[in-house]
């Protein structure tokens, strides 16, 4: 694993981490891993087989009867449950209601933090999520926390079309007991709510120069000025 580089993202909902970190895995040739995407993979396939998000018994029951497979599609993480891209139903309302529980079941957390780590044995990284710099790569010392006001993370959500509480969710990733969500003490933080993609992607590049990044010493990475936003 020392033969390669993480960088960790992790911010709350509607920050912008994700659209940030896939910018930024771009920008540097890195693997992009989603690890939101892989709870509510877990959530989708709880929720569409009628399983209670705080059954941890019967979800953990679904991750031993079912495949799952973590693996990379175009640069980027992928996930298939006996087969099928769950990608499309990711965002459902059902979904969205009952993620942050199955997120807090502790044994689901150590079965995803472990194929998250395997990721790193044949790529450089950036991965995005909660608890990346706090406890799936503490040891990183690239670690970033992406934030922004509540009321333009609500504003976000609502541009994706989805319609869960914003507050809720905070309340419920920072108080659930395994790895909640939290700012590495190690980690720079970033206010996305008056930048553009690019311009948390170029705080981001800066910053990692300063630490040395070892892909950043031969000259500057290309920075595309599409200005996208969050």
């Amino acid at each position: 694993m020392a033969e390669h580089l993480v960088i960790a993202i992790d911010g709350p909902a509607a920050s912008g981490k994700s659209s940030v970190a896939k910018a930024l895995a771009q920008r540097l040739s890195f693997l992009y891993v989603n690890t939101g995407s892989m709870y509510r993979a877990v959530t989708w396939l709880a929720v569409s087989r009628g399983v209670p998000a705080d059954d941890a018994a019967r979800v953990l029951a679904l991750l031993d009867e079912n495949e799952v497979r973590f693996g990379v599609t175009d640069d980027e993480s992928s996930i298939h449950l006996n087969g099928v891209d769950p990608s499309p139903y990711l965002l459902d309302e059902r979904v969205n209601a009952n993620v942050s529980t199955v997120a807090t079941i502790q044994e689901v957390r150590q079965r995803l933090v472990a194929l998250q780590r395997a990721y790193l044995e044949e790529h450089d990284l950036v991965m995005e999520g909660r608890d990346i710099g706090s406890a799936v790569f503490p040891g990183t010392p690239y670690k970033f926390y992406i934030d922004a006001s509540p009321e333009v993370r609500a504003m976000r959500r609502q541009k994706q079309g989805v319609q869960d509480s914003i507050s809720a969710r905070d309340k419920q990733d920072s108080g659930r007991r395994a790895s909640p969500l939290i700012i590495a003490e190690d980690a720079h933080v970033i206010d996305s709510s008056h930048l553009t993609i690019d311009g948390v992607v170029g705080e981001i590049i800066g910053r990692l120069k300063l630490k040395g990044f070892p892909f950043l010493q031969n000259g500057p990475v290309a920075n595309p000025q599409v200005h996208r936003t969050i």
